[in-house]
């Protein structure tokens, strides 16, 4: 962070100039490229003209799959940024898209993946209390929402010019220097630093936790009733999901902490580290496919179709999406039942993601 047009010190020319990054994150981008852009694009076909009836979980997982294509349209940017030593030839307003797609990704990610937790949570857990709340209509609302208050705590970037000349280097910089009159205060920094950390990590990280917690204990409760398959599969699947949340985006959140409260108070700073988990971050685009794969039943078919592989009724029976709203409606005492009928054809259509 550059204060009153001073000098760079070495710490961040050293950054710059460092081969981890103007080396390493070329690979890496190009390696998640590969995979996330067929992947996602598969991903989309399937959920968007495959899939019906478009549940809420589809509702999300669309969104989270043209976000993942959106990042990855980026990655050619960023990769020929990294491989020039870490020179933006492009104007002002594309280094501002990039770095917001690059933040806007992680953050409407983590809010789709909880969005989706709390969808099957209520589905499993609560099946007819919740059934009011489970409605297209109010995914499409917790989009836009989730959308609104993503793009708004961004703001501050995509207003700023974020390129950087750095003379001694002859190179321009994108993001990786940031200047101090880009907010007002210390107290708009802190703001800025820690509410997304905030809302946009530690609540959806503890609700999803939650969610998953209230799902694998009703499966346990009912497991005398369908075998340990259906158990297990929801195990696997809240692990990896967890597994998301740990190793793609906790790094980088609690880096950029630690570095953006170094350098306020004038030390050394851990920007190399930070770009690193940057790029970690971006890992979710490569595991959002197969998370798709394990947990959809008809996205498993569709696959399998794909390949030239026949699909037959057992194995069919045997791949129910993990969360299915079967299990909810089945899950509900003999006495609930006969009340219930009417809600059966509705809750046996519902196709869960996670």
């Amino acid at each position: 962070m550059l204060k009153n047009n001073s000098a760079l010190d070495n710490a961040t020319l050293d950054m710059l100039n460092n081969p981890a990054i103007t080396i390493t994150l070329p690979i890496v981008y190009s390696l998640i490229a590969v995979i996330s852009i067929p992947g996602n694009s598969f991903s989309l076909w399937v959920l968007f003209f495959h899939i019906k009836p478009r549940t809420m979980s589809v509702i999300f997982m669309i969104n989270l799959s043209l976000t993942d294509l959106a990042l990855a349209s980026c990655f050619p940017f960023q990769i020929l940024y990294h491989i020039r030593g870490n020179h933006w030839a492009y104007s002002e307003r594309l280094c501002s898209f990039v770095t917001v797609m690059f933040y806007a990704n992680m953050y409407s990610s983590i809010i789709i993946m909880t969005y989706i937790s709390l969808e099957r949570y209520l589905g499993v857990v609560h099946p007819l209390s919740s059934q009011k709340w489970r409605r297209k209509r109010y995914a499409i609302a917790g989009c836009f929402v989730m959308w609104f208050f993503v793009l708004l705590s961004l703001w501050p970037l995509a207003a700023t010019d974020l390129t950087f000349e750095v003379q001694v280097l002859e190179i321009t910089t994108c993001f990786d220097v940031l200047r101090w009159e880009m907010l007002p205060s210390r107290i708009a920094w802190g703001c800025f630093l820690l509410l997304p950390l905030l809302f946009f990590f530690l609540i959806p990280f503890t609700v999803t936790v939650a969610c998953y917690t209230g799902i694998i204990r009703k499966l346990i409760q009912t497991s005398h009733k369908y075998g340990n398959g259906q158990k297990t599969r929801s195990i696997y699947l809240a692990v990896i999901v967890l597994l998301v949340f740990i190793v793609c985006f906790a790094p980088n959140n609690f880096v950029l902490l630690v570095h953006m409260i170094s350098r306020l108070k004038g030390y050394e700073g851990y920007y190399y580290i930070y770009k690193l988990t940057l790029c970690l971050s971006c890992l979710n685009n490569c595991i959002d496919p197969f998370i798709y794969y394990f947990a959809s039943k008809e996205f498993y078919q569709k696959f399998r179709q794909v390949l030239g592989y026949s699909v037959t009724d057992s194995l069919e029976a045997r791949r129910e999406s993990v969360f299915s709203a079967r299990t909810s409606a089945r899950s509900m005492s003999s006495g609930h039942m006969e009340g219930t009928e009417a809600f059966k054809p509705c809750l046996q259509r519902q196709e869960s993601v996670f």
